[in-house]
């Protein structure tokens, strides 16, 4: 592989003119394709095998035209001090408001009249009107949204307490900001690293590039596969991170190479033979985290995870072609200024053994002196940062984590105070059958703990399906309502089924935490294959796939801590503790996956290059960590601060995985890979690159070390163009 990488890396260093008008080209083509598609749509959220599915899917068969998995609003009112909603003033103003929504938008199905509705609470002080509507929330177009907000304001003026909530309101959060935050402190970061405005230029310029013709790529045919608007948030935020790592790597053994006295075609071909290389199996790990996310049969994560896996493929694509196509045109200033002007004098070159040591070169000796020490410094406090992830509660969070300056919240603490938690969150029961089986159900249901309202029997026109409502006594989130939803479905038959917003995110967490072990064997199991061909070794892939799992866990313990226990909570804006999001486990394992064994397949190869180059196991961790450290650290610092960016949200899910993003290529880059690989690896010793005869014969060589290249060289290196820093 080396061999071909590096002809490729040549050809496009040559014909570098083709290949940037190549890719120019492309991302033209897939802007205006992005620019004339039609609309894309949201597609529905559906959870395959799940009863809450089975009952949306009997709802829409028996009673058409009730947008059974249509968003929904609640436009709340309060009273002032001393008043009541039931006084002529405040119910002229609700009618009003009635009015005004069911004339809002033809989006609307239905609009509940508080007054015959019974929904005015006990004490009189609150009342509540619920909108419902044809299409999920993500479909809803401006016009509606702008009416039900309207509706409110218009109340809200007339001395009513009037806020809004419901999952109608939900758009997709805008992340612009926390994207911009990451690629201005990528580029400080890389300025740092290159001591050059050109070199760190090249990266942010790729990544932009890639993320741009996959994200217009995902738009263009949105409509076509039916992918929807949430495609494209992974897809971006994966894109941009790998896609500057990749190019990083190049550019960084690009200018290693140079420095070693390679012409630049040649030290182009080198860094795309070897860099390059290291960079197609990385991206193999990601792709196939990416693409394993199928396993889960969720049609909205599958989408997801294969378009994300596009925009990988893309961002190696550039890496092996652009990158050393821009390089050509760089010249000599992908070099720093001190450099270029040291360039050519002999009396100031170094030989690489008496040169000083750098950061990494210092490290590694220090770990190589005390590798048990720093092994179990390692473990032991990575060990201790897991413990809180023994108490996962998984679930989505609600309304009720929302800061106390959204509406939605707002409207959640007053429906809570003048109805009960459970009203936020109610439960719709859907029986098979005639009204006298579901008279019989109702009865059944009333007779459970944890229940605080059961509404009348609402059948359907043919008379052989009917809906009950059914009001938790406990807030949607918390642990009573999921044991009620499973004690409805254990005490009536297989008739009977419960959905609603509540159930579908119960199954939903259910789900996500069987579809976990499958997920992570198949994905390490993978990986663990694509490692053994890479590092040609038994230890070195299972050590990597521990370290892994150990800083996964060590990242969600500190999710846990955070947003479910609240320590810290206020330091990183978090309001309301509640469960974590149901997804987060297989969602940190999919994407962290993918970027710890980046930093193991760079740091590592170089190691093993040095390695099977004649270096003792010892010699040759310092020589990986005296060539890799400073770019994976310098790449890890860019990942951390693009999910960092994230963390500034104000909506709960996105800070939520942009913290525990955050956190867990920390915990991976600078703990696992820095620390407890080169500990691990010094007490191995000769061990570490040990693989039996059999299974040496039977897998490829893929010489990712390129060996096959030292046959390219012709005796003594040429006269250096620049001198090594």
């Amino acid at each position: 592989m080396a061999t071909f990488l590096y002809k490729l890396g040549r050809t496009a260093f040559r014909r570098r003119r083709l290949v940037a008008l190549l890719w120019v080209a492309l991302l033209a083509l897939a802007g205006v394709g992005a620019a004339t598609a039609p609309a894309a749509t949201s597609s529905s959220f559906s959870i395959p095998g799940t009863e809450a599915q089975r009952a949306f899917d009997l709802l829409e068969e028996r009673f058409p035209g009730a947008g059974a998995d249509g968003a929904t609003a609640r436009v709340v009112f309060k009273a002032p001090d001393g008043g009541k909603m039931t006084d002529a003033a405040p119910k002229a103003v609700v009618e009003e408001t009635v009015d005004a929504l069911r004339s809002g938008s033809d989006q609307i199905v239905s609009v509940t009249d508080p007054y015959t509705a019974q929904a005015v609470s006990r004490d009189g002080s609150t009342a509540y009107v619920s909108v419902a509507y044809k299409v999920n929330g993500m479909e809803l177009t401006d016009e509606t949204r702008e009416a039900l907000k309207q509706a409110g304001h218009a109340a809200q003026g007339k001395g009513l307490t009037v806020e809004l909530g419901g999952d109608a309101l939900q758009t997709m959060p805008e992340t612009g900001a926390g994207e911009i935050v990451g690629v201005v402190v990528a580029g400080i970061v890389l300025v740092i690293t290159f001591g050059s405005l050109v070199a760190a230029g090249l990266p942010l310029l790729t990544a932009i590039i890639g993320v741009g013709i996959g994200v217009s790529a995902i738009t263009a045919l949105a409509n076509v596969l039916d992918l929807g608007t949430t495609t494209s948030t992974l897809a971006m935020m994966i894109g941009l991170a790998v896609g500057i790592d990749y190019a990083l790597f190049i550019v960084s053994r690009y200018r290693a190479e140079l420095a070693d006295g390679r012409d630049k075609e040649d030290a182009a071909g080198r860094a795309t033979g070897t860099a390059g290389s290291a960079v197609v199996f990385a991206g193999l790990t990601v792709v196939i985290a990416l693409v394993g996310l199928a396993v889960v049969n969720i049609p909205m994560l599958t989408k997801m995870g294969f378009a994300a896996a596009g925009t990988v493929v893309i961002a190696v694509l550039i890496a092996l072609t652009l990158i050393p196509a821009l390089l050509g045109f760089a010249g000599d200033k992908v070099i720093g200024r001190k450099q270029r002007k040291s360039a050519g004098s002999p009396q100031t070159e170094t030989p690489e053994k008496d040169a000083k040591p750098n950061a990494g070169t210092r490290w590694a000796r220090f770990v190589l002196r005390r590798p048990v020490f720093v092994l179990l410094a390692g473990v032991i406090g990575l060990g201790a940062i897991a413990i809180p992830a023994a108490s996962l509660e998984m679930g989505l969070p609600d309304d009720g984590v929302k800061p106390v300056s959204a509406t939605e919240r707002r409207a959640y603490d007053l429906l809570s105070e003048g109805f009960g938690p459970g009203f936020n969150g109610p439960l719709l029961v859907v029986v098979d059958g005639d009204k006298a089986a579901a008279d019989k159900t109702a009865d059944t249901i009333k007779g459970l703990d944890g229940i605080a309202a059961v509404t009348p029997v609402t059948p359907n026109k043919a008379g052989d399906a009917a809906m009950i409502t059914v009001i938790p006594k406990d807030r949607p989130s918390s642990g009573a309502t999921e044991t009620l939803v499973h004690d409805i479905r254990g005490a009536t038959g297989d008739d009977v089924l419960v959905t609603g917003a509540t159930a579908m995110n119960i199954d939903f967490s259910e789900k996500m935490n069987d579809a976990l072990v499958p997920y992570l064997a198949l994905v390490v199991g993978l990986a663990f294959v694509l490692l053994t061909v890479v590092f040609r070794s038994i230890l070195v892939p299972l050590k990597a796939a521990l370290g892994f799992l150990l800083s996964v866990v060590a990242a969600l313990g500190a999710v846990v801590a955070v947003f479910q226990w609240g320590w810290l909570g206020s330091l990183f804006g978090v309001e309301q503790t509640g469960p974590i999001m149901s997804m987060m486990p297989i969602f940190m394992v999919g994407v962290v996956f993918g970027l710890a064994m980046d930093y193991e397949v760079f740091l590592v190869t170089r190691m093993r290059e040095a390695y099977v180059h004649g270096e003792r196991p010892g010699e040759a961790i310092v020589t990986g960590f005296r060539h890799s450290a400073r770019v994976v650290t310098a790449a890890a610092v860019i990942m951390i601060a693009v999910f960092s960016g994230f963390i500034g949200m104000t909506d709960q899910m996105i800070k939520m995985i942009g913290f525990g993003l955050a956190v867990a290529v920390l915990f991976d880059a600078f703990v696992v890979r820095m620390a407890i690989v080169p500990a691990v690896l010094a007490l191995l010793g000769h061990k570490a690159w040990w693989l039996p005869k059999w299974l040496d014969r039977a897998l490829p060589n893929v010489d990712v070390e390129g060996e096959g290249l030292a046959a390219q060289d012709s005796g003594a290196p040429a006269k250096p163009d620049l001198v090594k820093a």
